[in-house]
């Protein structure tokens, strides 16, 4: 921005809630100056400043291409409400943190896509940044825009807004993507020209090469690539050796209180228990590793850069990382009297648990989650889930003797085959839970029992043995929630429930293909924005979207598919195959268990992959 428009910005940011969200200047941020040679990115958050600042992601690619001398990367996020109608009324561009140039100006504009519910977020960026939201009505020298994280994995829904996507880990990729970027513009190449060039990368998805066709029924008849750059189908990238793999040893400070306040350290990518509703359990495959040395390592980087007291292990199953009680111990030996406690999310409830609570609660103890997901044994037989009743119990038992009091059960309704059985299971676990708590003697009893069950809504999502299952009707969904609510009227017991009408949309536009781009694009104009956000959630608006458009949204929430149908997000290769995942729907049906992929190799199809699962 030129001196004015820093000016006019100032005086706008003295009027705001928040005004920390975006002055930048944080401790450990980036600064690279502008210079010729040097090609530009800007990492867009399409959600607010406390959520983007807890975001292990973009931590690491920050500082991935900042270490680069010809790369620069800044950051930018949604902003809120009063930032935003303060920017269309000064008409100031959206602009990044560190260097407050629109985002118009950038070489190339990337957006992690995290959640679904997201999407009107980056056209409210892209439209504040001077940039088209159509990639077809972009200027040649406008930003190439780009996208990974995992809802990329289904990227047609967003097949006419962003220019190129990227499908997996992106430590390496994303270099490789600037880069091409700025060299197609050193030497003077079109837009198109550009894209060609993105598109031989691996893991890249130009949606613009690709001539899509539908049958009469509405299903996809066929995905054809129109130049020969165009891959199908698209490999994602992968990292394998995580040791190996940048991981930042300093991130920026948050100037204002950020989700997830704390060193968060990554133990391992990937996850092997194939749980039946998990996509990031498919989609990270295979298991990887970080050595304790690496993460110790790590930690006291962080420690030093951050001064954080607090610090979390985190993958998609922490439990199952291998050397979790060596990795805590040397962890508690190396922080020792400094006073940082650790705080272990995502849990297995097994045999491993009691020595971890042990450990972990040496400096203070945090709540204790832990994930259930159904009520009776026969569903979580269904979903694949690999836990017992007896496993629970042991588990908060324990928890309870060793000086907890409060615990979160996580738990899934509408899941394939759910009978109200299966939901009055929940209230019976719940109930269980508070008995051991009182079954011990009052003096043993930590102060302040709270039993926290929370139920979101089954969402079939791409890549799962359930992504041919049908959401239960939002009826249905207000029904079970009504019955659990009753139910778990408990003492000590609190029920939260995810709103039914949200994770309809989120079902929508995870199961969606091309046709959802024109709702979402009307769904903007009508002034859907900040959806994930209960207060701005304008459900009737999204319900005159796909209404203007002609669009069913039960075609794509509600609806079983056939084996036989060839499905949006047929053109990424995850390594799991499609064969796979229906054998596991079929499992599912008959309640069978997979047995941990650890234990031999169940052929779920990642041995195609080079480096892969070797025999």
């Amino acid at each position: 921005m030129d001196t004015h428009n820093v000016q006019r910005l100032e005086a706008l940011l003295e009027t705001v809630q928040r005004p920390s969200r975006y002055t930048g200047g944080e401790v450990n941020a980036i600064v690279k100056e502008w210079k010729e040679g040097r090609t530009t990115f800007c990492f867009a958050f399409p959600d607010t400043y406390e959520v983007a600042m807890s975001h292990l992601g973009m931590k690491v690619i920050y500082a991935a291409v900042n270490r680069e001398d010809d790369l620069l990367c800044e950051r930018a996020m949604m902003p809120w409400v009063d930032l935003l109608e303060g920017l269309k009324k000064e008409k100031l561009p959206l602009f990044s943190l560190e260097s407050r140039r629109a985002l118009s100006d950038f070489d190339c504009v990337g957006f992690t896509l995290q959640y679904e519910m997201s999407y009107t977020n980056i056209l409210t960026m892209l439209d504040l940044g001077g940039i088209a939201l159509e990639s077809k009505n972009r200027a040649e020298d406008a930003p190439i825009v780009i996208a990974g994280g995992p809802c990329a994995f289904n990227p047609e829904p967003l097949h006419s807004v962003i220019d190129a996507f990227l499908l997996g880990d992106g430590e390496t990729a994303t270099g490789e993507l600037l880069r091409a970027i700025g060299k197609g513009r050193k030497e003077g190449k079109t837009r198109l020209e550009i894209l060609r060039d993105l598109a031989k990368i691996e893991g890249v998805y130009v949606p613009a090469l690709y001539e899509i066709i539908y049958k009469e029924d509405g299903t996809l008849a066929s995905v054809t690539p129109s130049l020969p750059e165009a891959r199908k189908p698209i490999k994602k990238r992968l990292e394998l050796d995580l040791d190996a793999a940048f991981f930042p040893g300093e991130t920026p400070l948050p100037f204002t209180e950020a989700v997830h306040d704390r060193i968060v350290l990554e133990v391992m990518r990937g996850c092997t228990r194939g749980c039946r509703f998990c996509q990031a359990g498919m989609l990270y495959r295979p298991v990887r590793e970080r050595s304790v040395e690496k993460l110790v390592e790590l930690a006291q980087s962080l420690f030093q850069s951050t001064g954080y007291e607090e610090m979390s292990l985190s993958s998609l199953s922490t439990g199952d990382y291998t050397q979790l009680l060596p990795l805590i111990s040397s962890l508690n030996q190396n922080f020792e009297g400094k006073m940082v406690s650790l705080s272990l999310p995502s849990l297995r409830i097994d045999n491993q648990l009691q020595d971890a609570l042990v450990d972990t609660a040496k400096v203070k103890k945090s709540g204790l989650t832990l994930a259930p997901e159904a009520g009776t044994q026969r569903l979580r037989d269904v979903i694949n889930k690999g836990v017992t009743e007896e496993d629970l119990m042991r588990s908060v038992s324990e928890a309870f003797e060793a000086g907890w009091s409060q615990v979160k059960l996580y738990f899934m309704i509408g899941l394939p085959t759910e009978t109200d059985e299966d939901l009055l299971g929940i209230a019976d676990l719940a109930r269980k839970v508070v008995g051991a708590y009182f079954a011990l003697p009052k003096e043993k009893r930590a102060k302040g029992l709270k039993v926290v069950v929370s139920a979101s809504t089954f969402v079939p999502k791409p890549f799962t043995p359930f992504q041919w299952a049908a959401q239960d009707t939002l009826e249905e969904i207000k029904r079970k929630q009504s019955l659990l609510r009753s139910a778990l009227n408990i003492r000590g017991v609190t029920f939260n429930w995810h709103d039914p009408e949200t994770s309809f949309l989120e079902a929508c536009f995870a199961r969606g293909d091309r046709k959802l781009a024109m709702v979402l694009l009307r769904a903007y104009e009508l002034g859907c924005k900040l959806d994930g956000w209960n207060e701005h959630f304008k459900y009737d608006a999204w319900m005159q979207a796909f209404s203007d458009t002609g669009v069913d949204p039960a075609f794509y929430a509600n609806r079983v598919r056939e084996k036989s149908e060839l499905l949006p997000w047929e053109i990424a290769d995850i390594g799991v195959t499609k064969a796979y995942l229906w054998l596991e729907n079929e499992r599912a049906l008959r309640g069978d268990i997979t047995p941990d992929c650890r234990a031999g190799c169940e052929g779920c199809g990642l041995r195609r992959f080079d480096g892969v699962c070797p025999v």
